[in-house]
């Protein structure tokens, strides 16, 4: 990737980043007043969601520009992590205000609150203009996990301050109170199931698994079709970020003197760059290797190549 094009894009995403989390301050005061007003908890319940944005975006913005600094000899792959774990720790802020709202939720539907419907209605109005922005603002840049993470925030407070709008007209054509905890319980469902996928990304991630949507299978049999490959084992492929992936294998090929080799590891690469793994360690061996703890040896390590990257 281009470094130019990577800084420009992180500036890109930081400024939308602090435009956004100006924008939410402002509707978190004006989210608590009216819902202390309008005794509705479905728009505290937005303000809760909304506090989550408020602690997310800063998070994400931090992250955004620590992926950005350059690696080091402490930090050899740079901070690319830093953004996952600010993802993660997104998701689980997410988590909490659910379970938060469902407990609230809860005593509402056993004590039934009168709630001013309008107030909810106007107020829901200007948060979908707001959070609709905001979303539509970050939805170029939500491939990386991180982004996407404070992006899926803004999404969901979009479409559950819409169905407050939705709630407010029913309570005002029906007069049932209930309508605001049960709307509620809907806002709390949708922020879990909004923050269960990030968990399972950036755990993945965390726990170096093989990148979604990448098959080991596939990924060997792209290998084998190289000529001048007879097997690849050792096989391990792991996400440094949620954009950056890496492979280490081993791989016997005929016993051919490196500068025969490197036609077939610049192949390999080649196949590999359609994998989006541009981060390789690529061991040539000529002999059969065994398996010993884990790890793939030359049976005969004097005369295996030495290792080519």
């Amino acid at each position: 990737m281009d470094m130019h094009a990577h800084v420009h894009g992180s500036a890109r995403t930081s400024n939308l980043l602090r435009v956004a989390l100006l924008l939410t301050i402002g509707y978190i005061v004006l989210t608590v007043v009216a819902g202390l007003r309008a005794h509705s908890l479905a728009l505290l319940s937005e303000a809760g969601h909304n506090v989550s944005d408020f602690l997310a975006l800063p998070l994400s913005w931090v992250a955004v520009y620590l992926a950005a600094r350059p690696p080091s000899s402490t930090k050899t792959y740079g901070y690319h992590r830093a953004g996952v774990l600010a993802a993660f720790v997104n998701a689980i802020t997410l988590v909490i205000v659910a379970i938060y709202i469902f407990v609230e939720a809860a005593h509402r539907m056993i004590s039934p609150v009168a709630v001013h419907a309008r107030t909810m209605m106007v107020v829901a109005a200007a948060g979908v203009v707001m959070n609709g922005a905001i979303a539509f603002m970050l939805r170029g840049s939500s491939h990386d996990v991180n982004v996407r993470s404070a992006f899926i925030h803004m999404l969901g407070d979009t479409l559950s301050t819409a169905s407050v709008i939705i709630g407010g007209w029913a309570i005002l054509w029906s007069g049932h109170n209930w309508i605001d905890p049960a709307l509620s319980f809907a806002i709390g469902a949708l922020i879990l199931w909004s923050s269960f996928g990030i968990i399972r990304e950036t755990l993945n991630i965390l726990l170096e698994g093989t990148p979604k949507g990448v098959s080991m299978e596939g990924l060997s049999e792209a290998m084998k079709q190289v000529d001048g490959v007879h097997d690849v084992h050792d096989l391990h492929v792991w996400s440094i970020g949620s954009e950056m992936h890496a492979l280490s294998c081993h791989i016997a090929i005929a016993d051919i003197p490196p500068s025969a080799s490197e036609a077939i590891l610049r192949n390999i690469k080649e196949r590999l760059a359609g994998f989006r793994i541009h981060h390789t360690t690529i061991q040539f061996e000529h002999e059969n290797c065994e398996i010993a703890h884990g790890c793939v040896m030359p049976v005969s390590v004097g005369e295996a190549h030495p290792h080519q990257h």
